[in-house]
This record gives structure tokens, C-alpha cells and sequence, in this order.
């Protein structure tokens, strides 16, 4: 047992299990038809809703990040080998002194998964639009209609030239060196970035693509760890707008850039748009 197991009342004077909270694993697979399954448990009959559905999860420990959690509950009640999902963000749903974090996961395959722990009566792939024909986890049938919409990656296309344009770090005597550092710099972003305008997250792990270009474009032949760098063959704005229209089913493209044209040709193309104070806050500062 950990020290997260246990009950806890919350503010509105519901008893849940888990002292300092709890999280769930919500993994879905997105085929090349387009179709979305989701990896739902049924609980075993003997615990609280037994033989509902809903998602892999339990109390987190003290300390414990609620991505952690959800993805240490999972490998403990099931077979699915948590490394090969991607996190692509979190929703907390807060009870006041208690919240039980649901976290999105994306798997390349759906591969076979069964019980592990006496926990879970068994695991199955299911589409989303049969998800609520199966007898629910109560919990989990009130956030499902949120969850359902939040089924996908979000993109973050950065404006490379206009970012380190906002960074006094000395860009205009060394461009390539600027965009360089830029990319390193968004390495930490694997933590997640909360308040990301159009994200269906609270924290999401977004897909990074930086788009460079004229003097910076050597940038994109050099390893870039966790994220794609773009080059543009011509206008660096061009390239985002064509990125944002050709992105794939089930993606939500949200583009940083303060570049005012930019931002209306991508709004009208159907990405949300935010400056980049959003990232420079994050980031390093730059040294000088």
C-alpha cells in the first residue's frame, strides 16, 4: 500500500478513495479509418462499482505528479505497458480538498491487455460511440462526454523568427544560434504547459513543431530531441499556414506567433493562435 490509499471527504461532503487524490489513464487508438476505440476496465465485483466501466487508476501517493499516478495505477491493474502510450494532457475535475485527475493517452496499436490485479475483471477496446452502452463507472459516465471531445493531439506550431525576436538574447548577431537555443529551450515542455488557449487540457503535452527560416534554416538538419523542426523553404509564415491546413484528423494545430497577419490567416484556417509570452514565461531565461 501506499500513503496515498485511503478515504478522504471533500468539500462537498462526498467520501472518495484517496487520501491526496486520484487519477485515471484514459488510452485511445486512432485508426487510419478515423475510428477512436478507448481502453476501458471493468472493475471487479466485490469493490465500489463493480462491474461497471470506465478507466484505469486510484489514489496517488503524497507528492505524487497525478500523470505519475495514473500511469503507475494502470501497470498495477493491467497488462498495458504504460511506455508505449503518449500523454497528450490532463483534466483535473476539483471536489474542493479532493480531485481526480483524467489523464489522455494516445496508443499506436491496440494491443491485447488483461487483468493484472484483483482490481480489474477484465480490459477492453471499445469504440467510442458504443462506450455508453456498457454499464458505467458513475463517476466516469458524467465526465464522458467531456473526455469523449478531448480524444486528441494538440500541435504546437511555433513561429521561430518571431519567438527570438521577443528574446533578448542577442539573435540578431547569430540567427541560426537564436533558433538553436530556442529549441533547446522548449525541451520543457515534456513537463506539460497549463492555460494553452484551444486545448481541451488543463495540461497538455503538446506535439512541438518549430518552423524556421532565411538564415536559421541549417537548424532543421540538426538533432532535435522530442519535436520536428520545419524549415521553410521560402516565408516562414507560409509554411505555418500550410501546416495548420494540412494537419491531421484529430488534431487541434494552436500556433504561437504575435505577428498580427499571421494570426488572422491562421485563426481563418481554423488554428487558435497565442503570443509567445505564453512560452517566454516558461522558458530559461536567456543568458546574456
Amino acid at each position: 500500500m501506499g500513503d496515498g490509499d485511503g478515504w478522504a471527504r471533500c468539500g462537498q461532503g462526498h467520501t472518495h478513495w484517496g487520501r491526496f487524490g486520484a487519477a485515471g489513464l484514459l488510452p485511445f487508438h486512432r485508426g487510419p479509418d478515423g475510428d477512436v476505440h478507448v481502453l476501458l476496465q471493468q472493475r471487479a465485483w466485490w469493490g465500489l462499482g463493480g462491474g461497471t466501466w470506465g478507466m484505469f487508476g486510484g489514489a496517488i501517493h503524497s507528492h505524487e505528479d497525478p500523470v505519475a499516478g495514473a500511469l503507475r495505477e494502470t501497470e498495477e491493474e493491467s497488462t498495458l505497458d504504460t511506455g508505449t502510450v503518449r500523454v497528450l494532457g490532463a483534466r483535473t475535475e476539483d471536489h474542493g480538498g479532493w480531485s481526480f485527475t483524467s489523464v489522455i493517452a494516445a496508443a499506436e496499436a491496440m494491443t491485447e491487455v488483461r487483468a493484472a490485479s484483483r482490481e480489474t475483471r477484465r480490459a477492453a477496446w471499445v469504440p467510442v460511440e458504443r462506450v455508453e452502452d456498457r454499464k458505467l463507472f458513475a463517476p466516469f459516465a458524467r465526465s464522458w462526454p467531456l473526455l469523449r471531445d478531448a480524444l486528441v493531439r494538440v500541435e504546437l506550431v511555433v513561429d521561430a523568427a518571431n519567438v527570438v525576436g521577443a528574446r533578448a538574447d542577442g539573435w540578431w548577431k547569430d540567427r541560426a544560434g537564436a533558433n538553436a537555443r530556442l529549441r533547446d529551450d522548449l525541451a520543457v515542455l515534456r513537463d506539460g504547459l497549463v492555460g494553452l488557449p484551444g486545448a481541451p487540457y488543463e495540461r497538455v503535452f503538446p506535439e512541438v513543431v518549430l518552423v524556421v527560416e532565411g538564415a536559421a534554416r541549417s537548424v532543421a538538419d540538426e538533432p532535435a530531441d522530442g519535436m520536428r523542426v520545419v524549415a521553410a523553404p521560402g516565408s516562414g509564415d507560409d509554411r505555418i499556414v500550410e501546416l495548420v491546413t494540412d494537419a491531421a484528423p484529430g488534431t487541434v494545430p494552436v500556433v504561437v506567433t504575435a505577428d498580427r497577419e499571421l494570426r488572422a490567416r491562421c485563426e481563418a484556417a481554423g488554428a487558435a493562435v497565442t503570443g509567445p509570452r505564453l512560452l517566454l514565461d516558461r522558458l530559461p531565461r536567456p543568458a546574456r
